[in-house]
């Protein structure tokens, strides 16, 4: 039998991002693509900065949720290399 302790604590998994669909009205796609494109970010990447935000400013982001991760090539001073 299993110790009734471990039961009830629930195990936590290394969280993994999740999969949403999303309908979009093709005008409202295209203007956020316009301004995630200026801000050098992909559509996706620019849905979860305004969820964030919105999130942030309502009091409502969980204090556990981590930080959007970076994508793309590291920083020289990640690297290891000198920087110049």
């Amino acid at each position: 039998m299993t110790d009734p302790s471990e039961e009830s604590a629930p195990r936590r998994r290394p969280q993994q991002r999740k999969q949403v669909l999303l309908r979009l009205d093709p005008l409202v796609h295209e203007a956020l693509a316009r301004w995630a494109g200026d801000e050098l970010r992909s559509a996706n990447a620019q849905i979860e900065y305004l969820l964030r935000r919105a999130l942030t400013e309502a009091g409502r982001l969980p204090g556990g949720a981590g930080p959007i991760p970076r994508r793309g090539r590291p920083a020289a001073s990640a690297t290891g290399e000198p920087e110049e």
